[in-house]
């Protein structure tokens, strides 16, 4: 009989604790809820790295497949406008991107030497925004060096990424590709 009367007495003491670690049910539950928030942080992140990383490999294939009809001869220097090269690439990038590719930022130089070219670096404002006041649409000739780059704002989708991956203003990642190369010989 002591024996009940100390049990009896324990439980007084613990009461509501002893009883609610005692009692498992809903504890699926809650272990469920406890689980899937970081799981689907996750699963977001993934998803939002893959679509980013997709993103960037689409715009650097493309920007070596312009460099390479630029070298050639296949586009035509005096045939080279700012506008005509922005929708040569966003007719390609908005595959993955919003349409008229708002963000996109293009710069195609001639140089004298690889070395000025290498030269150049990329330069953000105060505010963290792409720095576009030196970018200019002058390919070269035959023979002559040349330099493309081509840069997109990517925005981030999921907003707690966007704390953790943006190096520009607004939640946006800056993705780009460069490409060097000296023109073939070809008729000007």
């Amino acid at each position: 009989m002591s024996t009940q009367n100390g049990q009896i007495a324990k439980a007084r003491r613990w009461g509501f604790p002893a009883r609610f670690f005692r009692n498992d049910s809903g504890a699926t539950a809650v272990e469920f809820t406890l689980l899937s928030i970081p799981f689907a942080i996750l699963v977001f992140a993934i998803l939002e790295s893959c679509i980013s990383f997709a993103g960037q490999q689409l715009m650097a294939n493309i920007t070596d497949d312009v460099a390479r009809q630029i070298r050639t001869g296949q586009l035509r220097p005096a045939d080279i406008t700012k506008e005509s090269l922005e929708t040569l690439i966003c007719d390609r990038l908005e595959i993955i991107v919003a349409e008229d590719c708002p963000g996109l930022e293009v710069d195609l130089r001639e140089f004298p030497t690889f070395a000025a070219a290498a030269a150049v670096r990329i330069k953000l404002t105060a505010d963290r925004d792409l720095d576009t006041s030196d970018f200019d649409i002058k390919p070269g000739l035959s023979m002559s060096k040349n330099m493309l780059r081509v840069f997109y704002k990517w925005p981030i989708i999921t907003d707690f990424m966007s704390k953790l991956v943006s190096n520009l203003k607004d939640g946006k990642t800056l993705h780009f590709a460069t490409v060097t190369w000296q023109n073939e010989p070809f008729d000007d």
